[in-house]
């Protein structure tokens, strides 16, 4: 007489928990939202910095032209990532989905060099050392490029995950990757509109 062990369900198997599926996009809306408060946090402290002290020498308005085309990119690299990523691997197209990853982390490439000559380029009369305008300004800078490079690192993890099956699919980091990167993006368009357009209007 057989014995069945203890623990072992001889019944349907057990579903997977909704939360299991939904646990990572819940954790990554999370990150995002505490990241967006060290943001708010920064962007307060510029206002607030240039408001109280006389140190805040702004006397070289931040040129435009390198960080246009990086907006440009990131709201390329967005477009490219939802239409030809997230949307090509729910269809099960999974060559057009990695690729759409591809060219994503190649466009984030290109911002990070377009940012290494923006830097170069305001560095000489603008830095952590010149005086509290140049302390601030470029501390929003390195965090936001900073994030540009984790959202490139979780795109890369991605991209070597198995493209397959439904029950292999990368959906889920794809699409929680996504949501950081779009994030990032976002982020972009306050930098300029806070950091950029006033000084130059």
């Amino acid at each position: 007489m057989s014995t069945i062990p203890v623990g072992i369900s001889t019944s349907r198997p057990i579903a997977h928990l909704k939360i299991d599926e939904e646990r990572g996009r819940y954790g990554m809306w999370l990150l995002i939202l505490t990241e967006g408060c060290l943001f708010v946090d920064l962007f307060f402290s510029y206002f607030y910095v240039g408001n109280r002290t006389h140190r805040w020498m702004e006397e070289t308005a931040p040129k435009l032209h390198y960080v246009l085309p990086m907006l440009a990119i990131l709201i390329a690299s967005s477009f490219i990532l939802h239409i030809f990523g997230e949307k090509q691997l729910k269809k099960g197209n999974y060559g057009m989905a990695r690729l759409g990853v591809v060219i994503t982390i190649i466009f984030g490439l290109g911002f990070l060099v377009l940012e290494g000559l923006d830097f170069r380029e305001h560095w000489p009369h603008t830095n952590f050392m010149s005086d509290s305008y140049g302390s601030v300004f470029n501390t929003i800078l390195s965090f936001h490029a900073a994030h540009v490079i984790v959202g490139l690192l979780m795109l890369g993890y991605v991209l070597f995950l198995p493209f397959g099956p439904v029950d292999k699919t990368p959906y889920r980091p794809l699409h929680n990757a996504s949501l950081y990167w779009h994030f990032v993006d976002v982020v972009w368009i306050f930098v300029i509109i806070i950091l950029y357009l006033p000084p130059n209007l």
